[in-house]
């Protein structure tokens, strides 16, 4: 005689259990991995990357000379404005009025940071009358996301470098540096989904398949109109200086943004970078 079929209870130990954090990697949709340790290695190259723009230099002077709006530039995560110099000098040689963001180290969004960001922004599109575009490295293009989000008529153009913008909290070699000296955890899903938007103004993500901090596809930004992805053969901590990532800028900040176009690969480009136009899925083409 066959009892009937009686589902088991699990034992108290089992319903004690604690869920399962959502940000466990397998659970995770995006479940890109922090760089391994030898993309770590290949930062080393941050030097030789600056020695190439020096050497790049009669190269990028021929770029178009910009039109002298003004840009501020955002340092990454432990980082202050002495990372951006070479950049900022950069912009300024191609006719930008750069400015550093003029609050030491970038220790995270701590209090008053965000506040000093929103006041730098208004009082530079006053001062010189028209819009500002930001630049961002690492968690720098952040700060630059949302200030274009909240203040977009004060904002031309958002451009990132080494972002991460979506994806895993943890897929980035940096979240427990940030974690402790910003106070703050990683593990807040609404706050990633806000980041994750991009904002209204044209928003370009350069980024680097080799970097060996932030996992590339957190860099990669989703479908929109106005937002574009464009990739480089750069480390992250050197990607501010690094001659293509250079270049890449320049040409975007050159676009009118009434006329705004993504950047194309014509000519020699095709050989030196790879684009990702978001218009329905997220998928690099050459």
């Amino acid at each position: 005689m066959t009892l009937p079929y009686r589902r088991r209870k699990p034992p108290a130990a089992e319903l004690a259990k604690p869920l399962p954090d959502p940000f466990a990697l397998p659970h995770w949709t995006d479940a890109a991995r922090a760089p391994g340790p030898w993309l770590m290695m290949l930062e080393a190259r941050a030097p030789w990357e600056y020695a190439a723009m020096v050497a790049a230099a009669p190269w990028l002077n021929k770029l178009p000379v910009g039109d002298g709006h003004p840009v501020i530039v955002f340092p990454g995560l432990g980082a202050a404005d002495f990372s951006t110099v070479a950049l900022r000098n950069f912009l300024r040689d191609r006719g930008y009025t750069a400015y550093p963001w003029k609050q030491g180290f970038n220790f995270g969004p701590r209090h008053g940071v965000l506040d000093t960001a929103r006041a730098q922004l208004q009082q530079l599109a006053k001062r010189h009358h028209e819009k500002v575009s930001l630049i961002g490295w690492s968690l720098g293009g952040v700060y630059a996301r949302e200030l274009a989000k909240e203040q977009p008529d004060h904002v031309r153009c958002v451009i990132t470098l080494g972002t991460p913008i979506s994806g895993h909290p943890r897929a980035t070699n940096a979240w427990r540096l940030y974690e402790m000296v910003s106070g703050q955890s990683v593990h807040d899903p609404e706050l990633l989904a806000q980041l994750r938007s991009a904002p209204l103004c044209p928003t370009t993500s350069i980024y680097s398949k080799t970097d060996g901090v932030v996992a590339w596809q957190c860099s990669i930004n989703d479908p929109a109109p106005l937002a574009e992805n464009i990739e480089v053969h750069a480390s992250h901590v050197g990607m501010g200086m690094n001659p293509l990532a250079l270049y890449a800028v320049a040409d975007r900040l050159a676009q009118d943004p009434a006329q705004w176009q993504r950047f194309d690969l014509r000519g020699a480009r095709r050989w030196l970078y790879k684009v990702t136009h978001p218009l329905t899925t997220p998928r690099a083409a050459a």
